[in-house]
């Protein structure tokens, strides 16, 4: 009677390769998001995970063509960490071609009126019923902006008023030194800079355009186009004022306390595998303190 007995393979040997695979993943991820850095945004949990399916594809091509290559061979490895970052490269071609804007037709924004993503601002510097420079209304532009951001993106329209009707930057436009669409585009950069920081701002999208109104006469239109954030956006009300963190919540935007804010984040942008384990070890050594 034949007996089938199992390989005599110490079990210490399979948990060392898994821990030589994810030390292999995280460092071909990582090579791959480097050098794909201005194509594709990719975090390390997903680096890590197109990183382990990319070399076990490398293996098998490696396998394929020579039986008696070893893992460590330098062939074997360089054929990993090319296939490890083609399925980056993949990933990010695939993501970056679903994640492309879409143009969008400020006039179909406005016919279709306000909603969970589009929202009608009639200025963003004066009051209308006081008709004076005011910076609430300032706020109120960098408030809806920062909602956006926050969540699945949008798009808020200057110079129009909540029915759709087209009022135009005229009355911003007095409030500047210089008249004209540079300088209000130039100004609300500036004002999305300091209430924003630096690298939200610098994913906002401020774009004037000049419609044609009922009258016959063209009005320009500032289209504001916020995309999803990839990490949570603070808006910073005044320099000693404590930070605020708002959310798009349907058509409007809700300013959401310390706690909610902080389950809001944790849920929207989870930690990496990296962040995760060593806040697990430090809260771990502080317990033990």
């Amino acid at each position: 009677m034949n007996r089938v007995t199992d390989s005599a393979v110490p079990l210490w040997n399979t948990s060392g390769a898994l821990v030589v695979i994810l030390v292999l993943a995280a460092m071909f991820g990582g090579t791959a998001r480097w050098l794909l850095r201005r194509r594709a945004h990719l975090n390390i949990t997903t680096g890590i995970v197109l990183s382990i399916l990319g070399s076990a594809l490398g293996l098998f091509i490696a396998g394929a063509i020579d039986r008696h290559l070893r893992v460590w061979s330098p062939l074997t490895v360089a054929i990993s960490l090319v296939s490890s970052i083609l399925a980056v490269a993949a990933y990010g071609a695939v993501a970056a071609h679903f994640q492309r804007p879409v143009p969008v037709d400020i006039a179909a924004l406005i016919a279709a009126g306000e909603s969970a993503d589009v929202e009608f601002k009639s200025t963003a510097r004066i009051n209308m019923r006081t008709g004076d420079k005011d910076p609430r209304m300032e706020q109120v532009i960098v408030k809806t902006v920062s909602a956006f951001l926050n969540a699945d993106g949008g798009t808020l329209l200057v110079g129009v008023a909540d029915d759709g009707e087209l009022l135009g930057l005229d009355a911003d436009y007095g409030t500047l030194k210089v008249p004209d669409a540079d300088r209000f585009e130039l100004w609300l950069r500036d004002l999305f800079t300091t209430a924003l920081g630096q690298n939200a701002a610098a994913a906002i999208e401020v774009v004037v355009e000049e419609l044609a109104a009922g009258d016959g006469n063209t009005r320009p239109v500032c289209r504001i186009g916020c995309s999803a954030s990839p990490r949570p956006v603070y808006l910073r009300p005044g320099k000693n004022a404590a930070p605020e963190f708002w959310v798009r919540t349907g058509n409007s935007s809700r300013q959401l306390g310390v706690d909610q804010a902080s389950e809001y984040v944790m849920h929207r942008w989870p930690l990496g595998v990296g962040s995760a384990t060593a806040a697990q070890l430090k809260a771990a050594v502080r317990f033990s303190a």
